[in-house]
């Protein structure tokens, strides 16, 4: 067990089973817990400060949202993507994401323009200090904004469902060297081609984000296996 978990902070207005829950998908995402690694209920509940209670039904909702495995009789582990995993996700993210893509330079509107430009902003100060959380944040807001620029409700239900898995993809893929710079020049970019309404720039420069992030996760991901196999 890594440990780097802090004890939580009880004062939260949220069920303690939900702030356990998203300290451990906060620590899954940035990699504090390791893909493969066994969760022990005892050893997390001590060292976040809790009672294996809110650990216990934490995993379980993690388990459904695809960020833990429960192995009969041998435990509970850190899920770890496999190859067809991500060209799975990645399939349904990029047909989507470039629809939306191409429905939001013809209908998004200029409040939601500045604010995709405002977060690029805020992500590209973050760059500089290095925040993956924070910048894995601000980049689910601008992809959010980006879909309910479709104006397609069942476009958004839909790519809301995967939520929870491109959250944890996005924290893995932006930890590869130089993928942060890369990645705010191509979200501006896209930026740029909406405010000017060309949807078919719009999403052959989606397309182009999305090629290169599915591509720099691959590549991180096995670095990450060589580094362990060392």
């Amino acid at each position: 067990m890594n440990r780097k978990l802090l004890p939580i902070k009880l004062d939260s207005y949220q069920p303690l089973r939900e702030v356990v829950c998203e300290t451990l998908r906060e620590a899954i995402s940035a990699g504090v817990l390791k893909p493969g690694e066994r969760l022990m209920e005892i050893q997390l509940a001590e060292e976040l400060g809790v009672s294996r209670t809110p650990v216990r039904e934490a995993i379980r909702k993690l388990e459904l949202e695809g960020f833990v495995v429960m192995v009969p009789r041998r435990g509970t582990y850190v899920a770890d993507f496999s190859i067809r995993d991500i060209n799975e996700v990645f399939e349904v993210r990029s047909a989507l994401e470039i629809l939306a893509a191409g429905l939001a330079a013809e209908r998004i509107t200029e409040e939601e323009l500045e604010q995709m430009e405002r977060l690029l902003v805020q992500m590209g100060e973050q760059i500089e200090h290095g925040d993956i959380d924070t910048i894995v944040d601000i980049d689910s807001q601008f992809h959010d904004i980006l879909y309910r620029a479709s104006r397609n409700d069942r476009l958004v239900g839909i790519i809301n469902n995967l939520r929870e898995q491109l959250t944890r993809l996005r924290a893995v893929s932006m930890q590869h060297p130089g993928r942060l710079k890369i990645m705010i020049e191509e979200h501006s970019r896209l930026v740029e081609a909406i405010a000017q309404r060309d949807s078919k720039e719009a999403q052959k420069l989606a397309t182009e984000h999305l090629e290169n992030a599915e591509q720099t996760l691959l590549q991180e991901m096995n670095d990450r296996r060589q580094q362990a196999d060392k």
